[in-house]
Parts: structure tokens; C-alpha cells; sequence
């Protein structure tokens, strides 16, 4: 695999660092992602409104933004804490939801795009929507497949020099010049609320601890894959499901990170 540092390496390094991430994130994702991020090793804060975000956004380590449920308040703190990360040179994780739903959002991505995001993390019809071709996408469902968006996701890595990542049943991350695929995870996964919103923010607490945005990308979703394959054994439906997970991404360590990661240059 063309990476200078392990998936495990990087976990290790994350859970040493324990970073505080600022998420701007959806109401529906919250709570979850909060618990993704401290069970996995990093300090959650869901500083949103526009009267702190951009200063809170020069202390945190990083900042990940989901457009999931956008209001003018929302989107005023997310540019003002966008603009802040990119001045003070912090990586900050745009997640597009639903980008292609309405005008509105269309316009409030569009803005956010400017600010310069160091990774993009979104589902395939996302992804090929935003390199500017036709999606399939209904709502915030992805009605493509990840192969589909593999040229996309390249071509918008080389046009905004970042880091952008497709996840489904196989995740694809490119820079542009090297891609891989992450292999692992559940079928249960996406019939729980936000985990891939907490996905976005785990990315954040990987991009804060290494100048390797690449790596750290593939490094939170290989944990995630790893934690969701792992949880799924003893899970009996998506109920039960939710807190093994979180059982699973605390229990892993570097050692068993590399050990079961799976990931394969594309």
C-alpha cells in the first residue's frame, strides 16, 4: 500500500495526541459522532453557532463540516470556521449531504468549496454530483456505486488539490495521484442514523494528527471497516448493532488495525 505511515501507526498516534476536533455537524449526528469520536481516542466539540465557530476553529485541532441539516445560522458558523482553519492551517473535512438536493444547498456547498477543505468525505452519488455529472441520488441515500465515482472523486482531488473519499460497500480515497480501497465494514452500517456523519468527524481526529491528509483518511475509514466487520459478528440487527460498534472501534488498537485492515491500491 503506498502510504508512508500504518493505519495502526496512525491510530496510535491519534489516541496519544487525543485531539479536540470542532464538528459542525447535523442535529441527527450529534450525539452519535460524539461517541464514535471518544470511543476511537479524540475530544469531540459540536461548536456550531456563527458567534464562536470561527474562533473556536483556531484552537481546535480540526474542523469537520456536514451540510446535513442546513439553517442561515448553520451555514454562517460553518463558513466562519472554515475560513478560520484554512487561515490558521487546520485541516478541516467537508461532508456534502445532499449537496444536489435544492438550490439552497447547492449555493451553501458552492461557498463552503471555496474555503478550501483538506479531505471531502461523501457517498458515491454525492461525489459524482459534485465533480459536476449526472447522480442517482435520492435524498441523502447514494443511488450509485462507488466504482462509478471513482473517476470523479480523482478528477475533484487533482481540480482542489484534497483529499476525497467515496465510502459504500468498497471506500475508495484519492489524492488525485494515489487511490485505495478499503475493504470491510457491515450491511448493518448504513441502517444506522449518522454513522457515516461520525465517519466524517473520525477523519477530522486522524487529519489533526499527522501533516498526511491521505493517510489519515484511509487510516479512519480502514477503522471504521475494521470496527463495523467486527461488530456485525454479534450484532443481531441494527439495534443491537450501535453499541457494539462503539465497543469494537474502543477496543482496537494499532497492532489490530494493521492486522485486520484491509486495504488494496486502485
Amino acid at each position: 500500500m503506498p502510504l508512508g505511515q500504518t493505519p495502526g501507526q496512525l491510530l496510535t498516534a491519534m489516541r496519544a495526541k487525543n485531539p479536540l476536533v470542532q464538528n459542525i455537524t447535523n442535529f441527527v449526528a450529534m450525539n452519535i459522532a460524539a461517541n464514535v469520536m471518544l470511543a476511537a481516542g479524540a475530544s469531540p466539540a459540536m461548536v456550531h453557532t456563527k458567534e464562536e465557530a470561527g474562533e473556536f476553529a483556531r484552537i481546535a485541532a480540526a474542523l469537520t463540516i456536514n451540510i446535513g441539516t442546513l439553517s442561515p445560522d448553520f451555514l454562517a458558523g460553518m463558513k466562519a470556521a472554515a475560513a478560520a482553519a484554512t487561515d490558521a492551517g487546520r485541516p478541516w473535512v467537508l461532508d456534502p449531504v445532499a449537496h444536489y438536493a435544492t438550490a439552497y444547498r447547492r449555493t451553501a456547498l458552492n461557498e463552503l468549496m471555496e474555503l478550501k477543505p483538506t479531505v471531502i468525505r461523501g457517498n458515491a452519488s454525492e461525489i459524482i454530483a459534485l465533480a459536476g455529472s449526472q447522480s442517482s441520488g435520492h435524498g441523502v441515500d447514494s443511488g450509485d456505486s462507488v466504482i462509478a465515482a471513482e473517476g470523479s472523486a480523482i478528477a475533484i482531488a487533482q481540480r482542489k488539490a484534497c483529499v476525497v473519499a467515496v465510502t459504500g460497500e468498497v471506500d475508495f480515497v484519492t489524492d488525485g495521484g494515489r487511490s485505495v480501497r478499503i475493504l470491510g465494514g457491515s450491511a448493518l452500517m448504513p441502517r444506522v442514523t449518522a454513522l457515516g456523519c461520525s465517519l466524517t468527524c473520525l477523519v477530522g481526529a486522524f487529519a489533526a494528527s499527522t501533516d498526511k491528509p491521505f493517510e489519515a483518511t484511509v487510516a479512519a475509514l480502514a477503522m471504521f471497516a475494521v470496527a463495523g466487520e467486527e461488530a456485525a459478528v454479534t450484532a443481531s440487527g441494527p439495534g443491537f448493532f450501535s453499541p457494539i460498534f462503539l465497543d469494537r472501534l474502543a477496543a482496537l488498537t494499532g497492532e489490530s488495525l494493521d492486522a485486520q485492515a484491509r486495504t488494496v491500491p486502485a
